[in-house]
């Protein structure tokens, strides 16, 4: 498995255009999704990913790290969604890190599953399913 090293070495932009070291959200289990306005499945799995977060207040956090250049039109894309998770917006990092977490052909939607330690478990490449999903909060709540 990939380090989460270039992970919690990040910092993105936030929806409100604001800097965010992703290093705060070392020490807890965590879903990272890369996903993209344009990108089909990324958009399928967003209700997945706001019920598995219900699901798991406070235990596992999901982050949403867009393949965006803009944060405006993705803050308008998240609220549309209604998604209630931290969204970030990758910028130039995006490619290079989905790369750094071991997605080499940078395809989208791109999963990540980090557990308390700063140990990626899984990845998963394309759509994820409720059942991906319960699969890997087994794994993330183990520690």
């Amino acid at each position: 498995m990939p380090s989460s090293a270039p992970l919690f070495a990040a910092t993105l932009s936030n929806l409100d255009d604001q800097a965010v070291a992703l290093g705060r959200y070392k020490g807890k289990p965590l879903v990272v999704n890369f996903w993209a306005r344009w990108c089909g499945p990324c958009r399928a799995e967003i209700p997945e990913l706001i019920k598995f977060r219900a699901a798991h207040k406070g235990k596992i956090e999901v982050l949403g790290i867009g393949i965006e250049d803009k944060a405006e039109p993705a803050r308008e894309f998240a609220r549309a969604y209604e998604m209630d998770y931290p969204v970030f917006i990758a910028r130039e990092q995006g490619i290079p890190l989905m790369k750094a977490l071991g997605n080499t052909k940078g395809g989208l939607p791109f999963t990540v599953f980090i557990d308390g330690n700063g140990q990626v478990v899984q990845i998963k490449l394309g759509l994820l399913k409720k059942s991906d999903l319960d699969a890997a909060a087994v794994q993330l709540l183990k520690n």
